[in-house]
């Protein structure tokens, strides 16, 4: 809640409150910090782990992407699809309609938000583990944000333009700054911990950034951390029930490997590494297309 209220307090001072990207980014911060602050609240209160039942977090999660992505296809946000390193798009997600309404786009952009926030949440294991593979995935968003928003460096990299959304960077860099100092506490031994509140707005706004760059696929590179952090839940879920076997020690991954004997600044800091080698390969895709 600190980090989230420190971000909206500074990106309310400085950025543009009339530009309708600010505004949708703003919105699904707060959003989505409520529905992890609910949770992490009845944790507290009940003095266990339960929270909400599994099914009205994933309900409220649901509502919560679905006003961001239709709000965003209200003010014609572009729904073409990207491939990392590609020019031009393979698709456009609109071209489909049922009564008018772009379904692939629509239940896509909900799957990129349930999938990202929920993954940085599953991230959230281990000492400062979730909160620099965020601090790296943000810098490399801001940047495609800033380069889709400016009509010069679109137009020289030939990338999509995205009218006003060079603004989201504003929101991008306060928030950057505020796990800066968050992580201040949070790194080992951790004396503050980031909870749903923090994970699943983290996630949503990364998601949000990606959507907004048409960044989607590239999305898999930028948040790597997330990605396998994820994959191994549903690998040893997927292969404990049917094959009543485990794949990892324990998950996520990051438990495997604790389970295994590796210190926990170990791990936290290879996990960084890679975060870091993967996001500057990311935004290698700039300019190599």
């Amino acid at each position: 809640i600190v980090f989230i209220a420190s971000m909206v307090v500074a990106s309310l001072l400085c950025a543009n409150l009339f530009n309708p990207y600010v505004i949708l980014g703003l919105f699904c911060i707060v959003s989505f910090s409520l529905i992890g602050a609910r949770d992490d609240y009845m944790k507290i209160s009940r003095k266990n782990n339960a929270g909400m039942s599994a099914k009205m977090k994933f309900f409220l999660l649901f509502v919560a992407s679905l006003i961001i992505t239709a709000a965003l296809l209200y003010i014609g946000h572009n729904t073409n699809l990207y491939i990392p390193f590609m020019k031009y798009p393979i698709f456009d997600m609109s071209a489909l309609r049922i009564m008018d309404i772009p379904f692939i786009a629509l239940g896509f952009w909900i799957l990129v938000f349930l999938a990202t926030s929920n993954a940085v949440n599953i991230t959230d294991g281990l000492d400062g583990l979730a909160t620099v593979p965020s601090i790296c995935a943000l810098c490399s968003l801001s940047v495609f944000v800033y380069v889709a928003g400016h009509a010069g460096f679109s137009g020289y990299l030939l990338w999509p333009k995205v009218v006003d959304s060079g603004e989201l960077v504003i929101l991008s860099v306060a928030l950057i700054g505020a796990l800066f100092g968050f992580l201040w506490y949070n790194c080992h031994p951790a004396q503050v911990f980031m909870g749903d509140s923090g994970s699943l707005a983290l996630g949503a706004f990364i998601a949000f950034m990606a959507i907004v760059s048409n960044n989607e696929i590239l999305l898999l590179l930028i948040g790597i951390i997330f990605v396998i952090e994820a994959l191994s839940v549903i690998l040893q879920v997927w292969s404990y029930k049917y094959r009543q076997k485990r794949i990892f020690a324990m998950a996520p991954i990051h438990h495997h490997f604790e389970v295994r004997g590796w210190a926990e600044n170990k791990i936290i800091v290879r996990f960084w590494i890679i975060a870091i080698l993967a996001n500057l390969i990311a935004l290698l895709s700039i300019k190599i297309r």
